[in-house]
């Protein structure tokens, strides 16, 4: 059976408190990944976080509010 996912498989904080995003979309067959792409994109304080994954949200709140 082959199906689709898509996953926030990395979320990095640099230096200057922007955050790096990465999304893997993945094609796995029979529980195995066959095909993977990637997107990444990168925020900074203060950007809208509405339409984020929460998990991203959340590491944004954390790291945005010690900059206060």
């Amino acid at each position: 059976m082959l199906t689709e996912q898509t996953v926030i498989d990395k979320i990095e904080v640099l230096e200057n408190n922007t955050i790096q995003v990465r999304r893997a979309n993945r094609v796995v067959k029979d529980g195995r990944v066959i095909a993977e792409t990637y997107h990444r994109h990168v925020l900074s304080p203060g950007n809208d976080l509405t339409k984020e994954d929460t998990k991203v949200a959340a590491v944004a709140n954390a790291v945005w509010s010690l900059e206060k």
